[in-house]
Formats: C-alpha cells, structure tokens, sequence
C-alpha cells in the first residue's frame, strides 16, 4: 500500500491524497491550490494521470478539499466520487461559483489585455458542463454506515464537525491478505460550535492523515462568541452609529453567524440593528442546512422547538438579487452587512469593501481563515493601501478579527484526536493541510509521547 501527498503538503490549500492498493487508485479529495492563484491552470497539472484514478473520496464541501474535481473530470477521470448527502450539495453550489468567479477572471483578464495586441486572456479552469459531469458522479453514504468500494477497500465515514457533512474517511484495506486501516480526518471541527455536533472520536487505525491548520495555535477561551459579537456590534453599530461588515464563507461559517446574532437579538442582549445576508450561495446553503435539520446539534434542535427558525428574525433580511445588493450600499443607517466570499477573493463582498474601506464609521471583522495572497491576508496584514477593482484604496475602516468562529480545531483539539490511538498500535502519522511550523509544532508534541510522525514532502511515494 502506498500513500503520495499530492496536495496541503506543507500548506494549507489544495488537498490532495493518493492511496494505491496494487493497481487500484484512491485520490481524497481534490482541491484547489489557492497558492497557485496567480496563475490558476497550474491547478491541472496533475503529477499522475487523472484517467487512472479509480475512485475520489470527497471529505466535505470547501472548495480547497473539492475545487479541482471538474478538472479531474474534464482530463479524463471516469469513476465514483464517495461522500455524504450534505457535501454532495453543498459541493454542487460551490463549485458552480467556481465557475462564475473564473469567468469574471476571464472577462477581467480580456479587458486587460485588449490593450496588448497578441495577448491571450486567462481561460477558465472549468465550465458550468465540467461541474454538472462531476456531480453526476456523486455516490452518497451516510455517517457511520460501512461501505464496500471494493471487495479489499471498505469505508466509512465519521462525522468531524466542521460543517455540515464534514466526515473523517476510515478505510479498512485487504493488502494482500494483511488487514490494515487508515483515516483521512480532512478537517477536524471544534467543539460546542454554534450548529454543528462535536466531532466524533475515530476508531483505532493503523494510519492517519491529519489536517494540522491550528497545529501550534490555540483558540481564544476568555470570550465566547455571543460576547465577542455584542462588544463588536455596540461599538460599531450603536456607539458610532457606523456599519459592521462581517466577510464569512457562505457555506458554514454564515449559517453559525445568523444563527449567533439570532440567539444575540431574539433574548434581548442589544437593541435591534438591520442585519442583511448579501450572498445567493449563502441563501441557497441555508436550505441545505434547513433539509438536512437532523444533522445539526442540540443546541439548535432546542432552539427550533422553544422559539423557531434558528435561520430567521425580525430586522434579518436575505438580499435577493444585485438589484437588493446595491441598495444595502445606500442604507446608511447602522446596519450589519454579512457577505462572501471570506476572504474577500470575488463575491459581493468586494463591492461593500469598495464603498466602505475608505469609511472611517465602517468595522470590518474577519471570522475566518484567509489564505495568503487573498485580499482578507493583505487587509489583516496591515497594509495601508489595498487593490480592489482596479483602483488602489487607502484603508480607513478599522480591521478586526476573532478566532471564535473558525470551524477548525486548534492545537489541544488535533492533539487530542490523534492520543485517542495508541502510540504502541499506531503506525504512522501524517501531518498535512498547514503550514510548516504548525507542523512542525504538532509533531513535537506527538513525538515526545511516542508516536511516529511524517511531515510529508510533496509528490514524495511512502510505503505503509
């Protein structure tokens, strides 16, 4: 049994895991490498031929896990892709924005190079045909439920948390007569997250793959996310009587947001401010978690049954249209505006911080991860001067940010999920799916309780 790591090798992006039992060939995941961006067709350089893969096992939704699946699909790729109900259509929405934020590239790109006689414009990765060809390949299974890929491969999926759908893939492998077992944890969520469950511990294997983002970092733990967003709110929205802008991935860390501001508002913590959603993705994944409502966590089961809707309340509106969308921008009265994408690399978002970055009243708070290279990495980075629209703009709204919402598990929560193996049984550990000093960080404190760690190198063949 062999294992290359394709993708997230000593980077957080671009997931991407080959496992080859003899002939037969298993990639997890495939996602787009965001630190290619600056030349996106980089994403199609395979380092193995896509027609030869027989099998995709998709983790969950987010486009640096699924990203590059129409790819695959439209160089030759021709099998299954496993994963749960809730990634399948959460992977469908994200993928046709894909496709409509490498068109906008491509329009901008044409434009560009009008100008430049003989330069040819940036092509789109793929097409809205290539996405709908993947989705067909779709195969869903249940959480907790053994399925037979093959007659020496069986899977399961175990629910991490994370978002919705969001699974640890465990593979139980006949290798030439020899049982062996290794988890793909994909990306392990945190606990007592707003509507998710708690990830499920993971059964005893022989290997595991693990994500390592927060590897050597710690969540904050003297605030919860409830006060956090009442100090920001009432300093953005009442005492300066400005407008909070708010960047959140539309599938996820959204749903967790309204759902905050919900119990905020609705138990009378701050007086009423207009809160609106300016995402279509996000409007259209609302109904996905709605579908899949016996999915979510406790707290929101609780929350349906005493006062409603955990999606719906009074001064929320979801913004329909452009039309809608550009009058949020001339609604100056105090307001929350929540839109995508999270790391402000296309969606309306860019609209809102064209009008609002130079905007001394204005309070930009970041919720989530942002790559490097995104615009969201340059603004938290302090740059006083940032590129949108093709026009440099000199920032004056004031930046925040708060890790209460990643969806990520830190250091303790990855520590913890590979302890609960043996040392003495498990075999290997494989660190992927950050950066190297997270890695690094993580592997010194699994060695000094005796497990074996690898910090993979890229496209590099291990034995297991």
């Amino acid at each position: 049994m062999k294992l290359t790591i394709h993708g997230a090798a000593q980077q957080v992006t671009g997931s991407m895991h080959l496992l080859e039992i003899g002939k037969y060939k298993i990639l997890v995941d495939c996602g787009l490498d965001y630190e290619k961006d600056h030349n996106v067709m980089m994403n199609e350089e395979f380092p193995f031929r896509p027609e030869e893969i027989d099998v995709v096992i998709l983790t969950h939704a987010h486009i640096d896990h699924s990203g590059n699946l129409p790819t695959l699909v439209r160089m030759g790729f021709n099998g299954q892709i496993l994963c749960t109900p809730p990634t399948a259509e959460l992977t469908e929405l994200l993928l046709l924005d894909s496709v409509n934020i490498f068109l906008r590239r491509e329009e901008k790109s044409r434009k560009h190079n009008r100008k430049r006689p003989g330069s040819g414009g940036r092509q789109p990765l793929y097409l809205q045909k290539h996405v709908m060809d993947t989705v067909d390949r779709f195969i869903t299974i249940g959480f907790n439920r053994p399925f037979h890929v093959t007659g020496d491969v069986e899977l399961t999926f175990i629910p991490v948390g994370h978002l919705l759908g969001a699974a640890a893939v465990i593979l139980k492998i006949n290798d030439n007569g020899t049982e062996k077992t290794i988890a793909f944890t994909g990306d392990i969520g945190r606990k007592n997250y707003p509507v998710l469950n708690d990830p499920q511990e993971l059964p005893k294997v022989d290997y595991i793959v693990s994500e390592s983002t927060y590897g050597g970092r710690h969540h904050t733990k003297d605030k919860t996310i409830e006060q956090t967003l009442v100090e920001t709110i009432n300093t953005a929205c009442i005492k300066e009587q400005g407008r909070l802008i708010i960047p959140a991935f539309s599938i996820g860390r959204t749903q967790a947001l309204v759902f905050s501001l919900n119990k905020i508002f609705s138990s009378g913590l701050l007086p009423p401010v207009k809160v609106f959603v300016d995402s279509p993705m996000a409007n259209a994944s609302t109904g996905i978690f709605r579908k899949y409502h016996n999915l979510l966590n406790e707290e929101a089961h609780d929350f349906y049954n005493r006062k409603g809707d955990e999606f719906e309340f009074d001064n929320l509106s979801y913004v329909e249209n452009l039309h809608e969308s550009r009058q949020v921008s001339n609604y100056f009265e105090p307001c929350i505006i929540i839109s995508s994408a999270g790391m402000l690399e296309g969606g309306r978002i860019q609209d809102h911080l064209y009008h609002n970055i130079q905007n001394y009243y204005c309070t930009i708070l970041f919720i989530g991860y942002c790559a490097k290279g995104t615009l969201g990495y340059r603004l938290l980075r302090g740059d006083p001067i940032v590129h949108i629209r093709d026009r440099d703009l000199a920032v004056y709204a004031t930046i925040k940010k708060t890790d209460l919402f990643s969806a990520h598990g830190d250091h303790d929560d990855l520590i913890n999920t590979i302890k609960s193996q043996d040392p003495g049984i498990l075999k290997g550990v494989f660190l992927v799916h950050g950066e190297t000093e997270s890695m690094q960080m993580m592997a010194d404190t699994l060695q000094a309780d005796g497990y074996k760690v690898t910090i993979p190198v890229k496209d590099i063949v291990y034995e297991l």
